[in-house]
């Protein structure tokens, strides 16, 4: 990471009523001073000052500055925040101003955030939550986010990775100190409290990845014969004109996607080709990306036509289990009644063109998403990274409490992997080929 003093916008471009320039480093202050011809004010209040351009004197805007003297600031080091009128002229004249400065250049994207990691103000767990809050769209992802930006799951982590600390050193005692007076079956003892550890730490992986689905969405697929009003059914729940509606059988041929917020949880509802045999190769490729899509999905709903029951469903009807969301569209049409049910399945009557039924099927998908999601109590995983270093973990402590080893040393290597293992989360150890990763997401400003 590059040193010096950087600067950014960090809010949104495009005109508003504030903008924020935000600068970090040793020479923050002094550019203040070239900006405004005034000190630094007292830190953490925000004061009036007449912004000029140094080159002429001429005035920039009339705003606000802001002060936060190291490490007391969200880097560690010495910050100031502009607070501007939004207007592109105002934030382009401000930041040619700053560019023109010796010793200031332009952030790069997440380097605010990177340097407050790099100077001890928050772990990798808690940079990767200000990540989440910035892009959330709900309010689960939101509380979500929050939690891990607070620290809650870089506070498990480390947790475990201090109890195992603990048994490491007992561990390496027994090796170092063997002749001395020792209590007896000290390791024998470590590895009965890593056991547990190692339980605690299986069941946190075993959470169905529901974190991760709730930062990245929970994925719904709408399948069905053609026909059935799937297409109509996710305009309904996106509550616009998504997909093309036509009564020609095979008009989705592709799979179509949109973004809800449903309940305050992510959702990414999908439509896709009607499923039916023959058709051309285009129809064909749609049936085959929807069965695939189906596959995948999180959660399946699968659409019926009340007035064709049951003729041409045999295909869609064999991917309804116990866990897909069955409905019997166009029920007000349809005499008699079909049978609510499908291969054993309970189903929904509804009729997305009168809205019939669509409130107890909003809730029961609703239901559905919830199950897949985090709910209170610890906190969840919400990146494959994460996973990736606690299975590590587990599989080092599988090693130590089944006694593998063949020596005393060996078991006390599998602890330090261990642990080291957990570090790599929250970035104690071994991160510096990651940190270019992690932080390219961030926007410019972060």
């Amino acid at each position: 990471m590059k040193s010096g003093t950087i600067y950014a916008l960090a809010t949104a471009n495009g005109p508003a009523g504030v903008a924020v320039i935000r600068l970090s480093g040793p020479e923050a202050g002094e550019a203040l001073r070239h900006l405004t011809g005034a000190a630094p004010p007292a830190p953490r209040r925000l004061v009036r000052m007449r912004f000029t351009d140094p080159r002429n004197g001429e005035t920039l805007d009339d705003g606000l500055g802001a002060w936060f003297a190291a490490p007391g600031s969200f880097t560690g080091e010495d910050v100031v925040e502009f607070h501007l009128h939004g207007g592109r002229a105002v934030v382009a004249g401000v930041l040619a101003a700053l560019g023109r400065i010796e010793g200031l250049r332009l952030a790069e994207p997440g380097e605010f955030t990177r340097r407050a990691f790099e100077n001890g103000k928050m772990d990798l767990t808690a940079a990767e939550g200000l990540a989440d809050l910035v892009a959330a769209e709900t309010a689960a992802q939101r509380r979500q986010a929050l939690r891990q930006m607070q620290g809650a799951l870089g506070a498990l982590y480390e947790g475990w990775r201090h109890d195992l600390l603990g048994g490491l050193a007992h561990v390496e005692a027994a090796i170092d100190f063997a002749d001395e007076d020792l209590p007896e079956g000290l390791i024998e003892g470590v590895r009965v409290r890593v056991a547990t550890l190692r339980d605690a730490m299986a069941a946190h992986l075993a959470d169905g990845r529901r974190g991760e689905r709730l930062r990245d969405g929970v994925h719904v697929a709408i399948i069905g014969p053609p026909n059935a009003g799937k297409s109509s059914l996710l305009n309904l729940l996106a509550r616009r004109e998504a997909a093309i509606v036509a009564d020609t059988a095979g008009t989705t041929r592709d799979v179509i996607e949109v973004h809800l917020d449903l309940g305050g949880l992510p959702v990414v509802v999908a439509d896709t080709a009607g499923l039916r045999e023959g058709g051309d190769a285009i129809e064909c490729e749609g049936v085959r990306r929807a069965e695939a899509r189906a596959a995948e999905a999180d959660v399946r709903i699968a659409v019926f036509d009340a007035t064709r029951w049951p003729a041409a469903d045999g295909r869609a009807a064999a991917l309804v289990d116990s866990a897909t969301v069955v409905v019997i569209n166009k029920s007000d049409l349809a005499t008699p009644p079909p049978p609510l049910a499908v291969g054993g399945v309970s189903a929904l009557a509804v009729s997305v063109r009168t809205g019939a039924g669509i409130e107890d099927l909003l809730a029961k998908l609703a239901a559905a998403v919830a199950a897949r999601c985090p709910a209170a109590g610890a906190p969840a995983m919400t990146r494959a990274r994460h996973r990736e270093a606690l299975e590590d973990c587990v599989a080092a402590l599988d090693r130590f409490v089944g006694g593998s080893a063949a020596t005393p040393e060996l078991a006390a290597e599998d602890l330090r992997l261990a642990t080291r293992a957990l570090g790599r989360i929250t970035g104690r150890v071994d991160v510096e080929d990651m940190l270019d990763v992690i932080f390219r997401d961030f926007c410019i400003g972060k």
